[in-house]
């Protein structure tokens, strides 16, 4: 192998490296970012359940409408 080809496969090589460290970098941060989302989703299910709860316990029932 000439030493012009063995230096391209290595230039290739560092940059591939390169890719991957950032490849790996992104996925950690859209994984905490989809952590971070779960969570707000639960705490918004739980505000909701709480809200429905606190709407349901202070209505009355409705009355059937005067056309029944």
């Amino acid at each position: 192998m000439s030493e012009h080809r063995f230096e391209e496969l290595e230039m290739k090589l560092a940059f591939q490296e390169d890719i991957v460290h950032k490849l790996d970098d992104a996925l950690a941060n859209q994984q905490q970012q989809i952590i971070e989302l779960q969570r707000q989703v639960q705490l918004l299910g739980r505000e909701m359940r709480s809200l429905d709860v606190q709407v349901s316990g202070d209505a009355q029932p409705e009355p059937p409408p005067p056309h029944y």
